[in-house]
């Protein structure tokens, strides 16, 4: 029994290591796809109005052992609606964030999903 049950805890270390690895492996992937992407997709500018926004809050942890630490992040995000009516969802930075206003009418300059710059009118 002692021989089994190390075979089954190695199998299954084996296991949760092969997922984790694997999950890093196709976000790297994913992110370098955007990126690529991104780089190959012309830049825009074109009127658009800032429809709404909103904040993702998350907590990590770290466990290092001895010690536990904790780190809040924020992403934030603005929709923008153009003429068609058409609406896109791209990530900006907190102090861009903080300059939108909702309902605020200018020129969006985009590459892919990168946020270039919002020019209010």
């Amino acid at each position: 029994m002692g021989m089994f049950g190390f075979g089954v805890f190695q199998i299954l270390f084996f296991l949760i290591f092969a997922l984790v690895l694997s999950v890093f492996i196709v976000s790297l992937v994913r992110g370098i796809k955007r990126e690529h992407k991104n780089n190959q997709s012309p830049r825009l500018t074109v009127e658009a109005t800032v429809v709404t926004k909103r904040m993702q809050v998350g907590n990590n942890v770290h466990n290092n052992g001895d010690m536990v630490t904790h780190s809040a992040y924020s992403k934030y995000y603005a929709t923008f609606q153009f003429a068609s009516g058409d609406r896109l969802e791209l990530p900006v930075t907190g102090s861009e964030y903080g300059m939108l206003i909702e309902g605020d009418h200018g020129m969006l300059s985009f590459q892919g999903t990168r946020y270039l710059g919002f020019e209010r009118r």
